[in-house]
């Protein structure tokens, strides 16, 4: 069996499209195809693109189609795998990959992004002061 393995490229991201927000805050269940036409989607970030390519002035030449001198260097995108992002429909590819519905987005289109951090637990300072 052949495993596939998904590489995202450039400041692109792939986004599974939050199916949840089928229903209004008053219970109503809305049609298939509304959340399509909205302007603004939100979703869960799967994959995350390598960045923005930076040029190596070691590798400009007047051959470029040359051997080149080293790996290529990212700026790296502020999305991270498991983000929740909100992001502009219009500029969102919508693409299927083993039944599933997923869209790819560059990070200029997303607008907002949540992220759940691990909070550290406060430091008791009565406990630092009797030690």
């Amino acid at each position: 069996m052949i495993e596939k393995k998904i590489i995202v490229v450039g400041d692109r991201v792939l986004i599974q499209p939050d199916e949840s927000r089928s229903k209004t805050a008053h219970g109503l269940y809305l049609p298939q195809g509304v959340h399509e036409k909205e302007k603004v989607q939100a979703g869960f970030v799967v994959k995350v693109g390598p960045g923005y390519p930076l040029a190596d002035p070691a590798n400009l030449s007047d051959e470029p189609w040359g051997e080149q001198q080293s790996e290529p260097r990212y700026i790296p995108l502020q999305v991270e795998e498991g983000d929740y992002a909100i992001f502009m429909r219009k500029a969102a590819i919508e693409v299927e990959i083993d039944d599933q519905k997923y869209v790819i987005v560059p990070q200029s289109a997303i607008l907002l992004v949540i992220r759940e951090e691990l909070i550290p637990p406060p430091i008791d300072d009565e406990e630092t002061e009797s030690d």
